[in-house]
């Protein structure tokens, strides 16, 4: 676990803490978080928070996906357009079947070189390779998955990938509100910081009782805790 150092800040660790964790957790602006952090008589400028997101989100990305559950062995891989400056760049994406958000990549491209960089990163990252690649019928996913010499059954489809097709919607909650994203290298650090928040505090509440709610709840506010624990 990556030890966070609070040193020669202002405000102590549970304030940091808990206003990067409004905005990564829920589809607020910085002036948003500014203003429920005055309403508790917290004197914060939207611009320090930003500063504390920039500065601690990653490392406590990185602590939270420590502390995951291996994901399933079934990865959907999908991809989505968004505009950065005007331009037209395509965030490739991969969930596994429980909806635990995998990896992201922001590229320029949607062909094989892509999905390329996607499945190498995958597979590096979760140190094993998936048994079900669940795909949309775009050819470079394939081509992809035979230059790695992938054995995984591949099922292709646009019902088959809803798992995926669903996942992009928090995302675009995010990009609306943040007014499209500003670079490519930003959207990246953004969307890989809020998917560790996202499959922490993901709950699926509409298939689960109230009292494992409170359960899974529980547990998630103390993974928090422990990631974002000063050294």
């Amino acid at each position: 676990m990556e030890p966070i150092s609070y040193a020669r800040h202002q405000f102590p660790p549970e304030i940091i803490r808990h206003a990067v964790w409004l905005y990564l957790r829920f589809t607020l602006s910085y002036r948003d978080v500014e203003e429920l952090l005055a309403e508790r008589g917290l004197d914060v400028s939207y611009e320090t928070i930003r500063r504390w997101v920039d500065k601690f989100g990653s490392a406590y990305a990185r602590n939270l996906r420590r502390l995951r559950p291996r994901p399933a062995d079934t990865w959907h891989l999908d991809e989505m357009v968004v505009s950065i400056q005007g331009r037209r760049m395509f965030l490739w994406r991969a969930v596994d079947s429980e909806g635990e958000i995998l990896d992201l990549l922001v590229q320029p491209r949607r062909d094989k070189a892509a999905a390329l960089r996607l499945m190498r990163k995958l597979l590096k990252k979760q140190g094993f390779a998936p048994t079900v690649l669940v795909t949309d019928k775009l050819r470079s996913y394939g081509a992809a998955g035979r230059e790695l010499r992938l054995s995984a059954l591949h099922e292709q489809g646009l019902r088959r990938n809803n798992r995926a097709e669903n996942s992009h919607q928090v995302v675009r909650r995010r990009e609306r509100k943040m007014q499209r994203f500003k670079s490519p290298g930003s959207s990246q650090r953004f969307l890989a910081t809020h998917a560790a928040v996202h499959n922490t505090f993901n709950l699926e509440r509409h298939l689960i009782s109230r009292r494992t709610q409170r359960l899974f709840r529980a547990a998630a506010a103390q993974q928090w805790q422990i990631a974002t624990a000063a050294a």
